[in-house]
C-alpha cells in the first residue's frame, strides 16, 4: 500500500501526439475518463508535464481554472501556476490544506521548478478529481501530511493537523463553526489508540488504522476539495475569492445540542467528566466512527423554499455533525439508577448512544441501533457496536446480537452488558447501576448519559407515551368508587382478609 498513491498518480499523462495511447493499467483502479495514457518514451517537461505538445482536455472547470491561475502568476512573473496564487484563491480559508494539496501535484508530477506548469497543474487535478477508490484517497491524505523528511512515515502532529482540518470542515458545514474546548482531549484519544508507545509509524499502518476505523472523516474532505476545484473559477471570473459555496449555511435549523465544557479547561486535559456531557468534538469523532444510521441528519425543509440550490445540497451531503441527537438521560440531573434509566431509555423508538463514565477516568459507548427492551435475550441488529472512547479511541466489537437488558427476569443475569460472548462481556453494569465491568476489570460507575439518534417522531412518540402513562396512573389513584362499586372491588376482599371485615360497610 505504500506505493499505491505514487502509482495512481503516475498511472496516465498527457495526450500522445501521434502514436498510440499505453494500454498499460497503472494501479488498477478508476480514474477520469479524460485522462489518456503517455508512451513509455515520452519524456516530462521541467515543470511536471508528461508532455510540452497541447494538452486536451474534457475538464471544462480544470481548463478555466488553469487559465485564472496562470494569469495571476503571470503578475508575478510566473511561467505557469505559482503555489501561493493557488492557496490564495483557492483554499483562502484553510491555507494549510491548499499547501498541502499543491505539494502533493507538486510532488507527484517530479516538477523540477518551485511552480507547476499549466499542463502539469490540469493533468494531477484531473487525476486526483479522477480517483474513485476510498482506500486510494485514504492514502492521498495521509500522504499529505506525512513527514517532509521522511514521506513513507507519519508522526503525531501529522495525524493531529489532519483529524484537524477534518474537524474545522465539519463545524463550518454544519453550522456550529466553533472551537470545542476539549479538542485536544478528543485528538488525543485518537492518537493514543493509533501510535501507542511510536513517535512515528508508516503510512500502510496508518491508513489502515482509518480505514477501519475513521474512514468516513477523511472522505469528507475529499468531497470538499472536490467541490472547491470544481467550482473555484466561478468566483475567481468575478473576481471573488470564493471556494464555490457558503460556509455559514447551516444545515439544520435547530442550536447545537451539545454544550461546551468549562471554557478556563480550553485545553481538554483537566475537564472534570463528572460534570460535563459530551462534547461536540466527541459528537463529530463519533459521527465519523458509527454507521450513517446514527449520524444522518434529520430533514428538515424551510417553508419560503421549495427547491433547494446546488450549494445548499451540498452542504447537507457534507455535514456530518448529529444536530438531531437529543439528550434523553443524564444520571447527573435525573438520578443515578436502573429505575431512573429505564424511565428515560424505554419507549424511544429509535437508535441511542450510552456512554459510561468510570471514576477512574474511562469512558465506554454502547451504540444501539433500534429500541431498547427488557429481555433475557441478547439483541441488536446490524450497527450494534461497543467502543472505548477515553484515553484511547478504539472500537471493541462491531457485532448484531450483543446488547443485552434485564432488571426484572429471574433465573438469568441483571443489569445493562453488551458483548457477543454471553460469559466474557465487555461491558457489564451491574442490576443497581453503582458497578461497571469494562473488559473484565471492576470500576466504579461514575454517570451514565443517554442520547436519541432518532428523528424528531421518535422523540416525540416517547414522550406521548410517558404523558398517557402519567395520566392514566393520575386517574388510577383518584378514581371514586359509589358504594355498590365497592362491594364487589379486590381491594375490599383483601382488607376484609387483613382484619378489617366491617370496613366502610
Amino acid at each position: 500500500m505504500g506505493n499505491s498513491a505514487s502509482e495512481c498518480s503516475n498511472e496516465g499523462g498527457g495526450e500522445a501526439p501521434d502514436g498510440p495511447s499505453n494500454n498499460n493499467k497503472g494501479s488498477g483502479h478508476s480514474s477520469a475518463s479524460s485522462i489518456l495514457k503517455v508512451e513509455s518514451t515520452m519524456s516530462r517537461s521541467a515543470s511536471g508535464a508528461d508532455v510540452t505538445e497541447k494538452y486536451l482536455t474534457q475538464l471544462v472547470p480544470i481548463e478555466k481554472l488553469s487559465e485564472i491561475l496562470k494569469e495571476k502568476s503571470l503578475k508575478e512573473g510566473v511561467n505557469g501556476i505559482a503555489a501561493n496564487i493557488f492557496v490564495s484563491q483557492v483554499f483562502p480559508q484553510y491555507v494549510d490544506l491548499g499547501q498541502r494539496l499543491f505539494q502533493l501535484m507538486h510532488t507527484l508530477s517530479r516538477a523540477t521548478t518551485s511552480y507547476l506548469g499549466t499542463v502539469a497543474f490540469r493533468q494531477q487535478c484531473e487525476r486526483f478529481l479522477g480517483i474513485m477508490d476510498d482506500g486510494k484517497i485514504l492514502e492521498c491524505y495521509i500522504r499529505m501530511y506525512a513527514q517532509k523528511d521522511n514521506p513513507d512515515f507519519v508522526d503525531r502532529e501529522g495525524v493531529t493537523r489532519l483529524l484537524h482540518i477534518c474537524y474545522t470542515i465539519a463545524m463550518q458545514h454544519s453550522g456550529n463553526p466553533i472551537l470545542c474546548p476539549s479538542i485536544n482531549r478528543t485528538f488525543s484519544s485518537v492518537t493514543k489508540s493509533i501510535f501507542f508507545s511510536h513517535d512515528t509509524l508508516s503510512v500502510g499502518f496508518v491508513c489502515r488504522w482509518f480505514e477501519q476505523n475513521l474512514i468516513r472523516l477523511v472522505l469528507l474532505v475529499h468531497k470538499y476539495c472536490v467541490h472547491t476545484l470544481s467550482t473555484a473559477y466561478r468566483g475567481l471570473e468575478q473576481e471573488a475569492q470564493s471556494c464555490g459555496i457558503e460556509l455559514q449555511t447551516p444545515v439544520l435549523e435547530q442550536r447545537n445540542p451539545f454544550p461546551e465544557k468549562n471554557e478556563n479547561a480550553a485545553s481538554g486535559d483537566t475537564v472534570d467528566a463528572s460534570s460535563t456531557l459530551m462534547p461536540l468534538s466527541q459528537a463529530w469523532l463519533l459521527a465519523g466512527a458509527l454507521p450513517p444510521l446514527y449520524s444522518k441528519p434529520q430533514k428538515v425543509t424551510s417553508p419560503s423554499a421549495n427547491k433547494a440550490s446546488a450549494a445548499q445540497i451540498f452542504i447537507e451531503k457534507l455535514s456530518m455533525m448529529p444536530s438531531h441527537w437529543t439528550l434523553l438521560y443524564d444520571s447527573n440531573e435525573h438520578g443515578l439508577g436502573a429505575n431512573r434509566f429505564l424511565h428515560h431509555v424505554l419507549g424511544y423508538r429509535g437508535p441511542t448512544l450510552i456512554l459510561i463514565h468510570t471514576k477512574d477516568d474511562q469512558t465506554y459507548l454502547i451504540a444501539a441501533p433500534s429500541e431498547w427492551r427488557e429481555t433475557h435475550l441478547y439483541t441488536g441488529g446490524e450497527g450494534s457496536c461497543v467502543l472505548q472512547l477515553w484515553p484511547k479511541f478504539v472500537i471493541l466489537e462491531k457485532k448484531p446480537n450483543i446488547l443485552y437488558l434485564n432488571t426484572s427476569i429471574r433465573g438469568y443475569p441483571k443489569g445493562l452488558r453488551a458483548a457477543s460472548d454471553p460469559r466474557k462481556p465487555i461491558i457489564a453494569v451491574d442490576e443497581h447501576f453503582e458497578n461497571v465491568d469494562c473488559k473484565g476489570i471492576a470500576a466504579v460507575l461514575l454517570s451514565i448519559e443517554v442520547w436519541g439518534c432518532g428523528d424528531k417522531s421518535s422523540r416525540e412518540v416517547q414522550l406521548d407515551i410517558k404523558k398517557w402513562q402519567i395520566k392514566e396512573a393520575e386517574r388510577q389513584r383518584t378514581v371514586k368508587l359509589t358504594a355498590a362499586d365497592w362491594m364487589d372491588h379486590p381491594d375490599r376482599f383483601l382488607l376484609e382478609l387483613g382484619g378489617r371485615q366491617n370496613y366502610n360497610n
